[in-house]
């Protein structure tokens, strides 16, 4: 583990990013473009944790603090490079930039189908809370 580096994410990762989540990502959104992976990096490069090793990606999480709340989105860990203390690293990243800032309480966002993230998840201390239903509706 003490070759993986951990780091925010920079205008220059865009397109690297929106790759790396094609392949070690389940699922997609409709803010998974250029644009908007922009926009959240113009606001807040440091919401977005980069896992490398020897310059390539091997991870990341997206660690959004709103003020009032932390969520946390797209953990993913390439395929050759999973179970390996990655996720642990970059949710022990997350963590501490929620504490820094204020942060009391962390949730995610999990794809009810992904059995290896949820297990990652639950891995990591957390647990589905069966009273919330999550309600989206896509802006525009």
């Amino acid at each position: 583990m003490n070759d993986l580096t951990l780091r925010s994410a920079t205008p220059a990762d865009v397109s690297a990013l929106l790759d790396f989540w094609k392949s070690a990502a389940e699922g997609t959104s409709i803010s998974d473009d250029e644009a908007g992976v922009g926009r959240l990096i113009a606001r807040d490069a440091d919401a977005v944790i980069i896992a490398e090793r020897e310059g390539r990606f091997v991870g990341t999480v997206i660690a959004g603090w709103d003020g009032w709340r932390c969520h946390l989105y797209r953990l993913a860990v390439a395929p050759d490079a999973r179970r390996q203390g990655v996720a642990r690293a970059l949710l022990d990243a997350a963590h501490q930039r929620f504490v820094a800032l204020g942060g009391r309480r962390a949730d995610a966002m999990v794809l009810d189908r992904n059995a290896l993230g949820r297990s990652a998840w639950e891995a990591a201390g957390y647990a589905p809370e069966p009273q919330w239903s999550r309600w989206t509706r896509p802006l525009g």
